[in-house]
């Protein structure tokens, strides 16, 4: 989960037209710190990954069932990015938020409805890119091609569309559905370097070398290791950002405009 905080002296200046110098120095910080955060988790979710993919290419079991996965893939078509995108982005994460009573209260059943919709939406982008990037760069395993397609998917594909427009659709969420205020703060100077950054840099230590791993699969088995991944990445990020029992990320940003 993206937590969305607002900082008002920050948004006093923005206001006023500018950015201070301060602000990129703050975003490189917090998403180095949050780089720092994800290591370790990180590291044990690439190394599951791996396995996934080794277990693949030299136990036959393994092969044999992801083939037959391979094979439910291709026949449902889009259809099955989209309910399992939804299910392993939206609806794991909701439930396991709701079971835990430090974060129960941190969305409402509409706000885990809109997220499900979301990664279902998430889902058909992902399996169109996935499908994309096969065509544009190639369907082998070799290490120029794995390369190639990381960094058209961390140097491009994220930075321009994936992680932006999550963290229009997350703000948009917490801030319980005020278009305006994200408006607001998306007209602000300085947005992308404010807000955007660093989560491209907080996840630098898991998605880069995690979508490496998963091109190393054939195309139609990226997604849905994909989704085993992106599971766990999001129930790791909320329990990372739990909140206290009874205060959302909306009451906090009532209590910081009151306290300024």
């Amino acid at each position: 989960m993206v937590e969305i905080l607002l900082d008002p002296a920050c948004a006093v200046r923005h206001r006023r037209g500018f950015m201070p110098t301060s602000v990129l120095r703050s975003s490189v910080e917090a998403g180095l710190r949050g780089a720092r955060a994800n290591l370790v988790p990180g590291l044990a979710l690439q190394a599951f990954a791996l396995a996934l993919v080794v277990s693949y290419y030299q136990v036959p079991a393994v092969q044999a069932a992801l083939q037959q996965l391979a094979v439910f893939r291709e026949r449902t078509g889009f259809v099955y990015g989209i309910v399992a995108t939804a299910f392993f982005g939206g609806v794991l994460p909701f439930v396991y938020l709701k079971l835990r009573s430090a974060t129960r209260a941190r969305f409402t059943l509409a706000q885990g409805a809109a997220l499900t919709a979301f990664w279902a939406y998430k889902g058909l982008e992902i399996d169109l890119f996935y499908r994309f990037n096969a065509w544009l760069v190639g369907e082998g395993t070799e290490v120029s091609t794995i390369v190639l397609k990381a960094l058209v998917d961390q140097g491009v594909y994220c930075p321009i569309l994936a992680i932006p427009v999550s963290w229009i659709v997350y703000a948009w969420v917490e801030y319980q559905f005020n278009g305006r205020a994200v408006m607001q703060r998306l007209t602000a100077p300085g947005w992308y370097v404010r807000d955007v950054l660093p989560i491209l840099l907080s996840n630098v230590a898991i998605w880069v070398p995690a979508v490496t791993i998963i091109y190393l699969l054939p195309t139609p088995l990226q997604l849905p290791l994909q989704n085993i991944v992106l599971c766990f990445f999001t129930l790791l990020l909320a329990h990372l950002t739990q909140q206290p029992a009874g205060k959302t990320p909306v009451a906090r940003l009532h209590e910081q405009a009151q306290a300024a």
